[in-house]
């Protein structure tokens, strides 16, 4: 069974830090770009930013350029999403999906849970 554990949100106050940890099993996790998204309440998904299989290029929102890093290690099949000057903005729940392609596009096969992440001001 494939799964997608996110974990690592929380409550932190405006120009904090949070990392966001992705854990997946029950796949080949190596051959799987992983995406980060988010929906803030009464919005829809916006994608974060992806991590390819293949090179481990990566890709980021404009909302998330310069603040927000993601990287991966394969060994523990554990991508993460380190999150630095968080603005009141960032709050939403943050779901990390996989893509079983090497390099990140529009559309994942399988979802995480998500966890909730709120920047107070």
């Amino acid at each position: 069974e494939v799964q997608l554990q996110a974990s690592g949100g929380g409550l932190v106050q405006a120009g904090g830090s949070l990392r966001l940890s992705c854990v997946g099993s029950g796949f080949t996790f190596d051959d799987y770009a992983i995406g980060w998204f988010r929906q803030a309440p009464g919005q829809g998904h916006e994608g974060v930013s992806c991590i390819s299989s293949s090179d481990g290029s990566t890709n980021y929102a404009d909302s998330a350029k310069g603040r927000f890093t993601i990287s991966r290690d394969n060994a523990k099949n554990t991508v993460y999403l380190q999150m630095d000057s968080l603005k009141p903005e960032d709050t939403a729940v943050y779901y990390c999906a996989a893509r079983s392609w090497p390099l990140c596009g529009s559309t994942y096969e399988y979802w995480g849970q998500g966890t909730l992440v709120t920047v107070s001001s």
